[in-house]
């Protein structure tokens, strides 16, 4: 890079190009990363750079420590991940010829964090999930009712759209009754996938909607057209990659395992048009609701950005898309959001919207129409920030810019400046084909031990752990054991179709609480175990027990019908069914802990539950607002400083030129003077005669005044350098302040167990469980 002294905080972008002059000077263009919490715009025909602009900012984003969403629908943004610190032949040789390469900045680039290129719907590169996009909403968005309602809408809208159903949210029949049936079903907690959406589209779980009954409403017949026509989406060949992968979780986009910010690319160039709208449409409302659960912030938390937003923000139609990336360029400032929007189809979009937009990038255009109504956007966007707009000044400059060079209209800033783009550390090998996907998803340093699963095959962090294995077992009876000392039996039946026996497992569930002062912690947690029973148990049986999700089990109170059962081994018989609940109680509490992380340097606290990537990625925004804060005091205290030197270099440099205009005229008639007085002489006048004494007296009298008036311009420029030297002097103590704050030592993160409060812990239940 050129330029790699710039503080935290902000991004380097350019140098300021003179348009007039034609040439690029050596003023670097620095961006105030707090300024994209206002949101961006970045418009230029193909060839103008505008690619190379966007990859930029994403790569300073990630420098400092700001993780990206970024929706590339034309399969550019991949390149992002084209870096190559060694610039070794072999590392380009796939890609690009290596002198083209930058060769500074890549290493740190590589070390701020990585690139994870996703592919929803296909496996080309690292698989997303949509499928789960049905689950309930976090706990905190059911008190928000227009963050709910926004959660089902964009859900259904985008699903209906992926069907071909061009549906009203207010008037359609099929959007009204699927989002009833995601609304009732969230708020009893229950997750959704398709396959149960489409059960429920047939037999609801109610039986009013509105003032009418179901089958007023939505008789039954249409109803089932409609869950075949969802059901042979969901049995289609093509949907199945929608279900691989991970979840689609915006804080898992956003930061890997180890709390480092990604840069994670959503490639969907191989969607079609609907299948674009039903992912964008369900990735943008997901922004939403994890940005509500967000605390507010100044500081730059995330940026969302999205390519050739062409089709998803449109002037006058409203897709799917729109509410939800509405609802983003209004609210999301308040939360630390940034999202920047690009585009080489100006008219295609919806300039009222924009007008939250504080920043603009206007590169080269293609026709007039394009330029105009650039112009109405931005001179709507500028008269929002309540600042003045010279629109035939910016009309002007639109008419002159070359590639890479680019109008960077900021409302933070007095004026507009022209700036021409730095080359970016990525190679920019143009859209990916899918080989080039597979081969980088091959390499992705995220599939590295200790980073996420770099496979759909990979199983999530959230996965409840597995029953207890259990050794073979005699042969099953069709009469089921009587259970001993009354103990209670729950059931799981066997996969249809499948001739499994039922074995004896215990089961079990304890209510523990943690509490901590310090921490300020003061939580509830059921924890279940399942123990296997066989020959060799004795003594304390839940010591052999894992923990489970008791959701995951599917069990029941009813014995399943014909069912074969192993026997129960005599080792758990009366006496030690009487003492279960209470081992139960003290294995939780040996057991059981609640890890919390810590980081001390921030005074900071995990919330129990919060996973350690969370605090990390917590940690890493606290970083971001005490740095910003820190700077923000020193230009508070260094401004009033800076204010009078500036003001004293003006009123210096002000009398440099009076004197030096002075001294130039005073200079001119000196000459005359003194030539006229030689030149009378050379041509015979007579050097004593009256008149030409005179005039050498006077030609004598201003040279003493243009000597005089050189010392004056001398001393005027002394002044002017010395003060000069007194900024320079506070620039370096300012530099030196602003290195101190940027030089933040590594936060330290450590792990604080606690145990739960043995008095509180309860047993809810002990069961006897026959599993397959």
């Amino acid at each position: 890079m050129e330029h790699l002294g710039e503080p935290l905080g902000v991004f380097y972008l350019g140098k300021r190009h003179d348009l007039a002059a034609g040439k690029v000077s050596d003023d670097a263009i620095l961006y105030d990363a707090r300024d994209l919490t206002t949101h961006g715009v970045c418009v230029g025909m193909t060839g103008s750079g505008k690619t190379g602009l966007c990859l930029a900012l994403l790569e300073e984003a990630l420098l400092d420590g700001v993780p990206v969403i970024a929706i590339d629908p034309k399969g550019d943004l991949g390149n992002l991940a084209l870096t190559f610190p060694n610039l070794a032949p072999t590392d380009f040789a796939p890609w690009v010829d290596p002198a083209q390469a930058q060769r500074e900045g890549i290493t740190r680039l590589r070390a701020a964090g990585e690139v994870v290129i996703y592919t929803p719907g296909s496996t080309a590169g690292r698989p997303l999930s949509v499928l789960r996009s049905f689950a309930a909403p976090a706990a905190e968005l059911a008190g928000d009712a227009e963050a709910w309602r926004g959660a089902i809408e964009a859900a259904v809208s985008g699903l209906l759209a992926l069907i071909g159903v061009d549906a009203d949210p207010m008037r359609s029949r099929e959007h009204v009754l699927l989002s009833t049936i995601l609304d009732h079903s969230w708020r009893a907690g229950r997750d959704l996938d398709l396959a149960g959406l489409i059960q429920q589209t047939m037999k609801p779980g109610f039986t009013q909607v509105g003032a009418f009954d179901l089958d007023t409403f939505f008789p039954a017949k249409e109803r089932s057209e409609l869950a075949l026509a969802l059901n042979t989406l969901l049995a289609s060949p093509s949907f199945a990659a929608w279900a691989e992968g991970e979840p689609l979780d915006v804080a898992r986009l956003l930061y890997g395992e180890d709390g480092r910010p990604r840069i994670a690319v959503l490639s969907i160039a191989h969607l079609s048009d609907a299948e674009r709208m039903f992912f964008v449409t369900l990735l943008l409302q997901q922004v939403v609701a994890w940005m509500r659960t967000q605390a507010g912030t100044s500081s730059l938390r995330a940026l969302l950005f999205m390519d050739e937003v062409f089709g998803f923000l449109p002037p006058t139609a409203a897709p799917p898309s729109k509410k939800p990336m509405l609802t983003l360029l209004k609210q999301a400032r308040a939360f630390g959001l940034g999202v920047v929007l690009a585009t080489q189809n100006p008219v295609d979009l919806d300039y009222k919207a924009l007008s939250n937009a504080g920043t603009w990038w206007l590169g080269r255009l293609q026709t007039e129409r394009d330029k105009a109504r650039v112009l109405d956007g931005l001179e709507g966007a500028t008269a929002a920030a309540g600042r003045a707009f010279d629109r035939a000044a910016m009309e002007q400059t639109l008419s002159a810019l070359t590639s890479r060079v680019f109008v960077m209209n900021n409302v933070h800033d007095d004026a507009p400046v022209v700036m021409q783009t730095r080359w970016v550390m990525s190679y920019l090998a143009g859209p990916m084909t899918r080989a080039q996907l597979q081969r980088l998803a091959g390499k992705a340093p995220s599939a590295a031990a200790g980073s996420p699963a770099a496979s759909a095959e990979a199983p999530s962090r959230l996965a409840p752990s597995a029953p207890p294995p259990t050794p073979s077992a005699p042969a099953a009876a069709a009469v089921k054991p009587m259970a001993p000392g009354g103990l209670h039996e729950l059931f799981t039946p066997p996969p249809t179709g499948v001739d499994g026996a039922l074995r004896p497992t215990l089961l079990g569930t304890a209510r523990i609480h943690f509490v901590a002062a310090k921490q300020d912690v003061d939580t509830w947690r059921d924890v279940t175990v399942a123990a296997p029973i066989d020959a060799s148990s004795a003594g304390d049986f839940w010591e052999r027990g894992v923990a489970v999700s008791r959701a995951s089990l599917g069990v029941t109170d009813a014995a399943p019908g014909a069912a074969r059962y192993q026997p129960l081994p005599r080792t758990l018989d009366g006496k030690a069914a009487g003492k279960l609940e209470a081992s139960l109680a003290g294995w939780a509490y040996r057991t059981q802990t609640l890890t919390l992380w810590t980081a001390p340097s921030l005074k900071l606290t995990s919330r129990a539950g919060e996973a350690e990537a969370d605090f990390r990625a917590r940690c890493a925004l606290a970083q971001r607002e005490r740095r910003d804060a820190a700077l923000d005091k020193l230009e508070t205290r260094y401004q009033p400083k800076i204010d009078r030197l500036q003001a004293r270099q003006r009123a210096a440099e002000d009398r440099l030129g009076r004197e030096q205009a002075e001294a130039s005229a005073t200079s001119t008639q000196s000459a005359i003077s003194v030539g006229a007085s030689v030149l009378g002489a050379l041509f015979g006048r007579r050097v004593a005669s009256r008149g030409n004494v005179t005039r050498a007296a006077s030609a004598a009298r201003s040279v003493s005044r243009a000597s005089r008036q050189r010392a004056d311009v001398a001393r005027a420029g002394d002044t002017v350098e010395a003060v000069k030297a007194e900024i320079a002097a506070l620039q370096d103590e300012i530099r030196g302040e602003v290195a101190a704050v940027d030089t933040v030592a590594e936060v330290v993160i450590t792990p604080v167990e606690l145990k739960p409060r043995k008095a509180d812990t309860a047993v809810t239940q002990v069961a006897l469980w026959w599993r397959p």
